[in-house]
């Protein structure tokens, strides 16, 4: 039996009973006796009670409502002299308001004096008892093994150009573990300020952070504030996966405060330090100090340290190497907390926001150099295997000649592209001793990883009849051999020249100038395909070769750097010439674990005479052959076209005394060209590349440069959506005197367009600058709004050289990206295009 809540009769009656509860009792036959209790569980009880109650509940709810009906009737007779006052002395609306506040009061006060105890417990444990299931839970499936994994990777990589210039990474950099001693105060007092302010106070968790973050984000309409102190934090890396779920906040909570029972505030913060990342593959402090600013951690300045606290909360998108204004603006956050919390006085704030922080490597890698990085990257496991802690890389590229090589390749496809279908391109550039100064391996790093250069096995085409003519030479054919082009057939094989025609007898030059295909098959056939073959292992060829006639043509499948590789063999009469990508490799501890080699210059395979003669035959394909497109103005240049079938690819290869450049074009799918020849596309890139690139090899330094230094480029500065910083050559073109009538026009501009500028009412062109409309003139225009320039006449009497503040107006549009250089500009402006292109900067921001 239960107890006596409320009695029939009395529910009937309509009458409450005040009595005083009773005890439960069960009746054994003879005089009721105290209930003993049950050595039934808790948990078992309160689940039976629970089952007893749902089962009787609708015949309850019946008796309950008419119940509070008749209570609702009895308090109505009872307060009835209360609502004849009240409807004596206040109006009518709002006598019934009051009439029905009391209605309403004298209601729950009778009810809840019939409440017993064991009401409350029972509903106290039907409340409670999910909530402690679930801590209960939480706690047991703690994973004290989880926690924050860095995956075993190589050691990170820091990359130098051949000059010593940092411009990539690669990586995940662990640094060391520090002592508090290795913290300086004002790192401390930063991330305390930013992401726990009450971290001395709380007890692991706080309630009133919680309660302030829950505000804020309520008021921000999003997640705009954490709750989590660093205690929590840290349980989170240290024990905890990052999933967001109720039962992971538990635990965390949990952990907390067990951690803050363990250790002291200052070791649960080196702890939090030592482990947070903190954005481009940077782990714990000491290892971001390193990656971003090249200094120990108690070296920081205070607005580096500012930096590097505002990282935690959004490593991977604050990260300066990727957001620089994004990780000033959170460093700026930074110190204003700091300074709310007492940490810093104003003058030191003012002093951190003053102060320059110099990042170690630029803010962005170039796009265009991942293709070698990734080149790098393999090498280095090549050579040294897995290192313990992070490299420095001396590479052999040449970053300028890496510019010069993207900004052609960009303006010939932004120009032809499209139009002769063709979608991808590779490019080569070695040295004499094999060092790759330049590669580009495809017209997007960020759409395809894909290398061309180095990865993708395609026809050769007439590019192979290299090695045809050289075993042909090494069987005593000379260049004045006479040779017949005539339909040949070997076989089932009848080889067909390009244009379709024979030109019947002609001197073996010509017939390699003109790229004859039926005297290559026949010199083929006669010097015999392995012999061919031998040849072009012998010069570095190490794809697989198919003994077939067609091989003489190029049929087998081949990638750019082995190709290339053989002609620079043969253009420096060295076969020992072996592509590298790196010069040196170095711990952390500056000790060299590797250094290149350069092998001891040998003859070219054996060639002896007949290297020179090749040479002569390379050197007639660009003077009155098919590779005229090729030829400098100043320098000598050798080298071969190769097309293959429906215009599927088209090569390039040249060299020359500086060197070796190789250069193919086609598309992933195979899908042919739009009549897109070896000597086409390719070789004016080869001439567009090797035109900037002498100068540059010549001169140690930028084209149109005139010192070994460099300077950052006054920017469009604030203005949206063009570059914070460009560089170009210290030494600025002086305009030339004016002849005649023509003066210095000195007065503030009105912009027409990026390229015209209207001056005193007289419109000037500017030097060099391709006209663009829209965004880029309007950002032209807040850059020059009320400054005053100086211009004069150019190299073109239609064209005007204008200065601003004694810099060269055009180079700091065009370094800015904020518009093209026209195809006639000076060296010095395609440099600065071509730096613009690489860093993506401005209108090249959104570009492929």
């Amino acid at each position: 039996m239960g107890g006596t809540d409320v009695t029939g009769d009395e529910l009937r009656g309509g009458i409450i009973s005040e009595a005083a509860p009773q005890r439960d009792v069960i009746v054994l036959g003879g005089a009721e006796k105290p209930a003993e209790h049950s050595k039934t569980r808790p948990a078992e009880s309160v689940w039976r009670m629970l089952g007893r109650f749902l089962a009787s509940t609708p015949s309850k709810i019946s008796a309950a409502a008419s119940a509070c009906s008749r209570i609702g009737a009895d308090v109505a007779q009872r307060t009835q002299p209360w609502r004849a006052r009240l409807g004596a002395r206040l109006p009518p609306l709002r006598r019934r308001v009051a009439e029905g506040a009391v209605l309403t009061g004298s209601v729950l006060l009778r009810a809840l004096r019939r409440i017993r105890a064991r009401h409350v417990a029972i509903a106290a444990a039907l409340l409670i008892t999910p909530i402690v299931v679930l801590i209960a839970y939480s706690v047991v499936t703690l994973p004290l093994n989880g926690g924050l994994v860095i995956a075993p990777t190589p050691s990170a990589l820091v990359i130098e150009a051949q000059d010593g210039r940092n411009f990539a990474t690669r990586g995940v950099f662990k640094g060391g573990k520090l002592s508090s001693a290795d913290l300086p105060e004002h790192l401390k007092a930063a991330v305390v300020a930013i992401e726990d302010r009450r971290f001395y106070e709380h007890a692991g968790i706080d309630p009133r952070g919680i309660v302030r973050a829950a505000w804020r984000n309520w008021q921000g309409g999003g997640t705009r504030e954490g709750g989590s102190t660093i205690t929590q934090q840290l349980a989170r890396l240290m024990f905890l996966s990052p999933d967001q779920n109720l039962r992971r906040k538990i635990q965390e909570a949990v952990l907390a405060i067990w951690l803050e029972r363990q250790i002291g505030k200052q070791d649960i913060l080196l702890r939090y330090l030592n482990t947070a990342y903190f954005g481009a593959g940077a782990y714990g402090v000491d290892a971001a100090a390193r990656r971003y600013f090249d200094k120990p951690t108690k070296d920081l300045s205070l607005a580096e340290s500012a930096m590097l606290a505002g990282l935690v909360r959004a490593p991977s998108q604050l990260a300066p190497t990727r957001n620089l204004g994004g990780a000033k603006e959170r460093a700026d956050t930074v110190l204003r907390a700091m300074l709310a919390s007492g940490a810093i006085s104003a003058q030191q704030a003012a002093d951190a926001r003053a102060a320059p922080v110099s990042l170690r490597i630029p803010p962005e890698t170039p796009p265009g150099t991942n293709y070698f990085v990734d080149v790098v990257e393999a090498d280095t496991r090549r050579l040294i295997g897995v290192a313990a802690g992070d490299l420095t890389l001396r590479t052999t590229l040449d970053l300028e000649l890496q510019r010069v090589a993207e900004g052609v390749i960009a303006r010939r496809f932004d120009s032809e592209g499209a139009a002769r279908k063709v979608s991808q391109v590779a490019l080569v550039a070695l040295a004499p001793d094999g060092a790759i100064k330049a590669m580009v391996g495809g017209r997007d790093y960020e759409a395809s990883q894909f290398n061309r250069a180095t990865q993708a096995k395609r026809q050769a085409g007439s590019a192979f009849k290299l090695f045809v003519y050289l075993a042909a030479l090494q069987k005593g054919y000379t260049p004045q051999t006479s040779v017949l082009d005539e339909p040949t057939q070997i076989g089932d094989w009848e080889p067909q020249n390009a244009s379709g025609r024979f030109r019947g007898r002609m001197p073996l030059r010509t017939a390699f100038a003109q790229s004859s295909n039926s005297v290559a098959a026949q010199l083929g056939n006669e010097a015999g395909i392995p012999a061919v073959i031998a040849m072009a292992k012998r010069l570095g060829v190490k794809s697989e070769l198919p003994t077939v006639p067609s091989l003489a043509l190029g049929s087998a499948e081949v990638t750019l750097l082995e190709m290339t590789r053989a002609y620079a063999v043969l253009a420096t009469g060295n076969e020992a010439i072996e592509p590298h990508a790196i010069r040196a490799i170095q711990s952390e501890g500056q000790k060299a674990l590797f250094t290149h080699v350069a092998p001891a210059p040998g003859p070219a395979g054996g060639l002896g005479e007949s290297r020179a003669m090749m040479l002569d035959l390379l050197e007639a394909v660009v003077r009155e052959g098919t590779g005229k497109s090729a030829r400098l103005q100043h320098a000598p240049v050798g080298g071969k076209t190769g097309t293959t079938q429906d215009y599927r690819d088209a090569w390039f290869i040249g060299f020359t005394p500086e060197l070796t450049v190789g250069v193919w074009l086609g598309n992933d799918d195979n899908s042919p060209m739009d009549k897109v020849t070896g000597g086409g596309l390719p070789a004016e890139i080869f001439r567009d590349f090797l035109t900037q690139a002498v100068p540059v090899l010549a001169k140690g330094k930028a084209p149109g440069a005139t010192a070994q230094t460099t300077r950052t480029a006054p920017s469009i500065a604030s203005v949206p959506g063009t570059a914070d910083e460009g560089r170009a050559s210290d030494a600025r073109p002086q305009p030339a005197p004016v002849s005649g009538a023509g003066a210095v026009i000195r007065g503030v501009p009105e912009v027409l367009d990026t390229g015209t500028l209207l001056v005193a009412g007289e419109p000037l062109r500017l030097e060099g600058v391709a006209s663009e409309g829209g965004a880029p003139a309007r950002q032209l225009a807040r850059f020059l709004r009320r400054r005053e320039i100086e211009c004069m006449t150019g190299q073109a009497a239609e064209v005007q050289r204008c200065q601003i503040d004694g810099e060269d107006l055009s180079e700091i549009i065009i370094a800015a990206g904020g518009a093209r250089a026209t195809p006639d500009a000076p060296a010095n402006l395609l440099a600065a295009e071509n730096q613009a292109r690489s860093a993506r900067v401005g209108i090249w921001r959104r570009q492929r």
